[in-house]
């Protein structure tokens, strides 16, 4: 399984077995790009967090050749889920240098859009593996 569909298969288990939204999307941001919750969390964002899961599988506009988009998108979403999207998106283009037109911006993009609509109810955890495969997955 590529590390696309390990992110998928992550958020399906984690919307079975978290309540909240916000715990969901703290929790995907630990086990996938390695943000710990907790008083360290801004530590391991500033850091890059750690890649959870190593590989490919993600959709070519997404993919900048290397094996830690997962840790991208879950790392973005740690950080998008305590700051909001907004911050979170200017702290990638001005902090880390993700050009918005590049995939790793283009992967920024998604991730706080994803967290925007699971913190407003337009989606539901139990729907993010869906919407994860839909919108990042080559397959």
């Amino acid at each position: 399984m590529d590390a696309c569909s390990q992110l998928a298969e992550t958020a399906s288990d984690l919307s079975r077995t978290t309540a909240s939204p916000r715990r969901f999307l703290l929790e995907l941001g630990e086990r996938v790009g390695g943000v710990r919750r907790g008083v360290f969390w801004a530590t391991d964002a500033a850091s890059g967090g750690s890649n959870r899961l190593r590989g490919r599988g993600f959709r070519p506009v997404v993919d900048d050749d290397t094996d830690g988009q997962a840790r991208h998108f879950a790392g973005i979403v740690a950080v998008a889920a305590r700051l909001g999207p907004g911050l979170t998106r200017w702290l990638s283009i001005h902090v880390g240098r993700d050009a918005p037109e590049s995939a790793d911006g283009r992967l920024t993009d998604l991730a706080v859009g994803f967290v925007a609509r699971i913190r407003s109810g337009q989606l539901v955890p139990a729907d993010a593996a869906e919407w994860i495969r839909g919108n990042l997955c080559s397959r």
